[in-house]
């Protein structure tokens, strides 16, 4: 199945998109090379419906507010499907949902179909794609080896951040509903490989003017793709 066909039955509401996991989390200091780090990116999957609010759910905080958290790295996404990839590639059969600090474990939605700037339906509550994820240490603390940022960043598999548009409520077992299709059509992905080939600057001018990616992205685009 094309990446085109499947993003073509979100947009008619014939996927079968759903939530899977609401994860949680308060920040907790853990002890990394001889240091202690606070981090947020332990979470565990909660029950019920979770109040989402315009920096984070309910129960859930950020540690360092200055790389993590804000109104455009509110909510964080991360595929389910990537999680049998990930468990072979790390010989890891104990990863579970929440394994990546993410606050929604989804199904049916991927970094090639999904676009900055499309706004989805979970719950009651209206959400925007700003952003692929860009890891930092704190993703080796959680996953345990130094190795995975690496990893993480070829493999593309970096989930999604969202912004609140309007906050509501979620549970594990919702339906996701696509209610706007950004009209550049600047993918996930699409960012992604921008990050690391630095390369393409006409996919860049089209990032650039999708109004929910973020100023900072805006400025390292500029600034580092070739045209």
């Amino acid at each position: 199945m094309t990446n085109r066909f499947c993003r073509l039955r979100y947009l008619m509401g014939m996927g079968a998109a759903q939530l899977v996991s609401v994860n949680v989390g308060l920040p907790r200091d853990v002890p990394w090379k001889n240091l202690e780090v606070s981090t947020g990116i332990f979470k565990e999957p909660v029950a019920g419906r979770i109040a989402v609010r315009k920096l984070n759910l309910d129960g859930d905080r950020q540690a360092d507010l200055s790389a993590h958290g804000g109104p455009n790295k509110a909510v964080y996404a991360y595929p389910s499907e990537h999680y049998p990839f990930w468990k072979k590639e790390l010989a890891r059969d104990d990863l579970s949902w929440a394994g990546f600090g993410e606050n929604l474990t989804t199904e049916g939605l991927s970094e090639e179909t999904l676009c900055i700037g499309d706004r989805l339906r979970i719950g009651s509550a209206l959400l925007v794609v700003t952003q692929p994820r860009i890891p930092c240490f704190k993703l080796a603390i959680r996953i345990g080896r130094d190795d995975i940022l690496k990893r993480f960043l070829a493999s593309g598999r970096s989930g999604f951040y969202f912004a609140v548009m309007e906050e509501g409520d979620l549970a594990a077992g919702d339906q996701i509903h696509i209610e706007h299709s950004d009209p550049e059509k600047v993918s996930v992905a699409d960012i992604n490989r921008l990050f690391t080939a630095k390369e393409d600057g006409r996919l860049a001018q089209r990032a650039i003017r999708v109004d929910a990616l973020p100023e900072s992205w805006r400025v390292w685009l500029t600034e580092h793709v070739r045209t």
